[in-house]
Formats: structure tokens, C-alpha cells, sequence
């Protein structure tokens, strides 16, 4: 085999092993996202003053297989598919925060706080969720202010199998209080890390 020709395949031999380490390295980010660690970029004021607008976070997918999510754990979860209906209306005409499941999933993202897991007997009351009958320890929520929702006297209970999902910004969330207990099996996984902006990097 001539000089020319040697170079020529080894170039070619170059290209195609680029090309497959490319592949390989795409495949693997493809499947830590999938599998392992995802990225999520919070979109609203809702977790506000732990977590700002724009602000990225690291989730955690794998544990969510090997167990259960924990009362104060900072999750990802698909939220139902009428959540913006507010499956159980305004809840300052029943005094009670939603417990009805909802049975149908949404395929967009929120996050929240994990506020309480099933059978456990909630009420919230000036924005603070009292649990079991004891007062949440919640010294990362912004005050709730007065709006209707931060008063919900009346006791509900978390069905078997479901999480009850509030943001931290306890006036301003769109969260379990409207739209009923999250199902275990949509919680995508709980945050544990934020990356960026750089000054707010750290763990969860």
C-alpha cells in the first residue's frame, strides 16, 4: 500500500471513530437525562426565595427507584392534565385544600415542595401547613400574606400512594392546594443541586 494511500485511510479512519465517539458521548447524556440526572430550569416565581426564575437545578431520577420521596424533598413532577382548571375549584369556598386525585397526567414539568405523603392529616394555616398536628418546619417559605388560600382550616387527608406538592412562595403557587395529592409514580425525581446563575450554585 502506497504512502498516499495509508494516509488517506487512516484519515478515514479518524473521521469514523469521531464520529462514533460523538454518537457515544450524545447517547450517554441522553441517557443520564433519562436515567440518572436531569437539568430544570425553574420557570416561575412559586419556590421564591429558595429558588429564583431562571434559576437551574439538578434532579435526581435514579433514587425515585430505589425509594420513596421524603416530606420537605424539593421534587419534579408531572402535575395533572387539569391542573390549570383547578380540579377542585377555589378552595376558600370549601375551607379545605383539594384531596382528590387526579387520574389523568400531564407531560409538562412543575416544581415544588413536598409538604406531606400518604395518610397524613394536613391543614394550612396563615400559609404554614400543619401536619399530623404539628406545624411544619418552613423557615424557607416567603410569608403567604392574604390571600384566601393561606387559611384552609379544614383537615384533609392524603390518600395512600400520594404527595402533596406546595411552592415556597406560599401566596403565589399553583400547587397541590387547587389541584389534589400527586400519584408516586409522576414525581420525576427530587432536586438536589442548583448550577447556575453561578452565585447561587450550590446544594439543595
Amino acid at each position: 500500500m502506497s504512502t498516499r494511500a495509508k494516509r488517506k485511510k487512516s484519515t478515514t479512519n479518524s473521521i469514523i471513530e469521531l464520529v462514533v465517539i460523538i454518537a457515544v458521548a450524545i447517547g450517554l447524556a441522553l441517557g443520564i437525562q433519562a436515567w440518572i440526572v436531569k437539568p430544570y430550569r425553574i420557570p416561575s416565581g412559586s419556590m421564591e426565595p429558595t429558588l429564583a426564575i431562571g434559576q437551574r437545578v439538578l434532579v435526581d431520577r435514579i433514587g425515585m427507584h430505589f425509594g420513596d420521596p421524603h416530606v420537605g424533598e424539593i421534587a419534579v413532577f408531572n402535575p395533572p392534565q387539569s391542573a390549570q382548571q383547578e380540579v377542585c375549584g377555589v378552595p376558600r369556598l370549601t375551607g379545605a385544600a383539594c384531596s382528590e386525585a387526579e387520574s389523568r397526567r400531564s407531560s409538562t414539568y412543575f416544581i415544588k415542595r413536598i409538604v406531606a405523603g400518604p395518610g397524613d392529616v394536613i391543614k394550612i394555616v396563615e400559609g404554614h401547613v400543619i401536619r399530623n398536628g404539628k406545624r411544619e418546619p418552613d423557615h424557607y417559605i416567603r410569608p403567604c400574606g392574604g390571600t384566601a388560600v393561606c387559611n384552609l382550616p379544614t383537615p384533609i387527608k392524603i390518600p395512600a400512594g400520594h404527595w402533596f406538592m406546595m411552592g415556597d412562595n406560599r401566596g403565589e403557587s399553583d400547587d397541590s392546594r387547587f389541584w389534589g395529592p400527586v400519584p408516586r409514580g409522576w414525581i420525576i425525581g427530587g432536586a438536589f443541586a442548583t448550577y447556575w446563575p453561578p452565585d447561587r450554585i450550590g446544594i439543595l
